[in-house]
């Protein structure tokens, strides 16, 4: 995610970080040359262009437009989405920390926060397609099997019955015990939205339409100005190029909010700062330091 104090001027004109504008920067150059020939074309030969009607294209562009928009608020729903997912997460470990603090057994105490944070580390690593052992491992007591289909999950399994035990052995009363397991369900529904943000895509069909219609309208725009605007076709068309890749790209970006793009969410830190609060917790005051933003990208 970027983070970067607001823009001025001279920064909204120049900053490439964060903008979408080197992944599209091939695309409106080639748009920008074949509006430079089709010009060069009218020139030589403008009865070629003498019956091109430009209304086309206006209702077409406006379609566009409210169609494009449809999709990247479908896209920004999800990123959102993503996002409230994390923060829930964030406030039930929290919770679970401070609701944890009437256990007098000290390892029982430790042994489910670190377990809560090997969950963040799991989840974290199987939204990025990595292992999830291999991030929480270190975590984990006992360490689940390797062929576990749902790393996760076993880990909210185990913390679950630990504090089940705790119940029965009345080291929590029964209402502490109804509000952590509370917590529990509420870090299974957050895995659960993740996890559907991560594996349910946008109807390809959907955005394939859009892919399509993009290129066909920003490839054929430059014969309908071509007559009336001349050498100034180009340039409008890279202007209107650079809008119409520029918001597919970004959609593009914000369809999955669990990936590698500069405007992805950033969990990484995240789970930095859920491991940074567990070990306080715990009594640790060697912190691991938090994530800070490398060239304005935080991860």
């Amino acid at each position: 995610m970027i983070v970067r104090p607001k823009p001025n001027l001279i920064n909204i004109l120049t900053s490439l970080k964060g903008s979408i504008a080197r992944k599209i920067a091939l695309r409106c150059l080639m748009v920008t040359l074949l509006a430079s020939i089709i010009v060069l074309v009218e020139t030589l030969h403008p009865n070629y262009f003498a019956k091109v009607n430009a209304t086309p294209f206006t209702l077409l562009g406006l379609s566009l437009s409210i169609f494009m928009s449809f999709r990247n608020n479908a896209c920004y729903d999800r990123w959102y989405e993503a996002r409230k997912a994390w923060g829930e997460m964030i406030v039930a470990i929290r919770s679970m920390i401070r609701e944890t603090q009437v256990i007098k057994d000290a390892h029982a105490r430790q042994n489910i926060l670190r377990n809560l944070c090997g969950f963040a580390h799991a989840l974290n690593a199987k939204l990025h397609g990595k292992r999830e052992l291999d991030a929480a491992g270190e975590w984990l007591e006992p360490r689940p099997d390797d062929n576990a289909p749902d790393i996760s999950g076993r880990i909210l399994n185990h913390v679950g019955e630990q504090c089940s035990a705790l119940g029965e052995s009345e080291a929590i009363s029964e209402f502490r015990y109804t509000i952590m397991a509370n917590h529990l369900t509420s870090l299974s529904r957050s895995q659960a939205a993740c996890e559907r943000i991560k594996h349910t895509p946008l109807p390809f069909a959907y955005t394939l339409l859009l892919h399509r219609t993009t290129y066909l309208f920003c490839l054929l725009l430059p014969f309908a100005m071509a007559e009336s605007l001349g050498w100034l076709t180009p340039v409008f068309t890279a202007i209107v190029s650079y809008t119409f890749f520029g918001l597919d790209a970004i959609g593009d970006e914000l369809e999955d909010p669990f990936g590698r793009d500069e405007n992805d969410l950033p969990t990484h830190a995240m789970v930095r700062n859920i491991e940074r609060e567990i070990l306080a917790a715990l009594g640790e005051t060697q912190l691991p330091p938090a994530l800070e933003p490398v060239d304005f990208v935080l991860s």
